[in-house]
């Protein structure tokens, strides 16, 4: 089913967003075309975003523990509703570092807006379509505006009139037609970009040595037919160890990948090209490695792109019964 988050995007004390939140969320669970979910900031913790990469070229993998599960919570939507104060004519500054925090999780996914403050938080709303536009959020038209005067009793407890309800049931339609319409964009060229990504950030956790990188590719029930025994490896934790036998072998290691072709559908890719695993040795020997047919595939779990299955494999000489490690592609 399609499930909308309802972001609160203010963190502080005292905030009015709490009883925003929970109105939008209480009646948006009437509904039956989609399943709506909280996430408040204040939960997450983000830091001040302050990393070297831009979330642009990160491309959902992240070093810091709160980014990824900020990152899990998002990508696992399909749409958004953005609940906002306005501060100084604008968005909370809490909301803006959490968008930057991120990129591909945004993409392609619509986006909803109720704001509230003296004047009913519009120039936050009109901040956050420019900002949801750089990050390929769709914005819906009819954001619901609550202002203090109006909707608030002694500026303080939200009572909402039954204007406010039916803009906000309007608002919803949007967000959810929106959010079903774009679902094959999702799964489009949006998804084999993010996809090759993920499998350039494995060459980079290969060339880094880095164990912790690779985990974040993997699914935890990955199953992988490598080219060592056993037949399989079940389990993030065999995937990786075997990986550590390689750095452990190793004192330089690069990986190749070349003629990598990725076709997607729905919520499941596969991608197959040729790799070659090279480098030097703990002994100082130069090691040219041989070229394998590797084959990743692909499912999407709660919104990321995670592998589920992996296949390196070389031909084998039929009379022999030996592998044929000679050949170039």
């Amino acid at each position: 089913m399609t499930t909308i988050g309802i972001i609160l995007g203010s963190v502080r004390s005292g905030r009015r967003g709490g009883q925003v939140a929970q109105w939008v969320l209480e009646r948006a669970g009437q509904r039956t075309d989609a399943a709506f979910e909280l996430i408040d900031l204040k939960d997450f913790e983000l830091p001040v975003l302050a990393t070297p990469i831009p979330a642009m070229a990160s491309r959902g993998v992240y070093d810091e523990e709160r980014t990824q599960a900020f990152s899990a919570a998002v990508a696992a939507c399909d749409g958004f509703v953005f609940v906002t104060s306005e501060h100084n004519l604008g968005m909370p500054g809490a909301l803006k570092n959490a968008l930057d925090h991120l990129y591909t999780e945004w993409n392609d996914k619509a986006a909803g807006f109720v704001s509230y403050g003296v004047n009913g938080g519009v120039r936050a709303v009109e901040q956050l379509k420019l900002v949801g536009a750089a990050l390929q959020l769709a914005v819906v038209a009819a954001p619901v505006i609550l202002p203090f005067a109006d909707e608030f009793e002694d500026h303080a407890v939200f009572r909402p009139g039954e204007a406010a309800l039916r803009s906000l049931d309007l608002m919803l339609d949007k967000v959810v037609s929106w959010t079903t319409a774009m679902s094959t964009l999702r799964s489009g060229p949006g998804a084999e970009t993010e996809i090759r990504a993920r499998i350039d950030a494995i060459v980079d956790g290969i060339h880094a040595r880095d164990l912790d990188a690779l985990r974040r590719i993997y699914a935890t029930d990955v199953v992988s037919f490598d080219v060592e025994p056993p037949l399989q490896h079940v389990g993030v934790d065999a995937k990786l160890k075997n990986w550590a036998r390689v750095f452990t072998l190793f004192d330089e290691v690069s990986y190749e990948l070349r003629d990598l072709d990725v076709t997607v559908g729905g919520d499941l890719a596969v991608a197959h090209g040729f790799g070659r695993l090279s480098g030097r040795l703990a002994n100082g020997s130069a090691v040219d490695g041989m070229w394998v047919r590797g084959t990743f595939c692909f499912r999407r779990v709660g919104g990321a792109w995670l592998i589920v299955h992996d296949q390196a494999s070389v031909p084998f000489d039929v009379l022999t019964g030996r592998g044929v490690t000679d050949l170039e592609p």
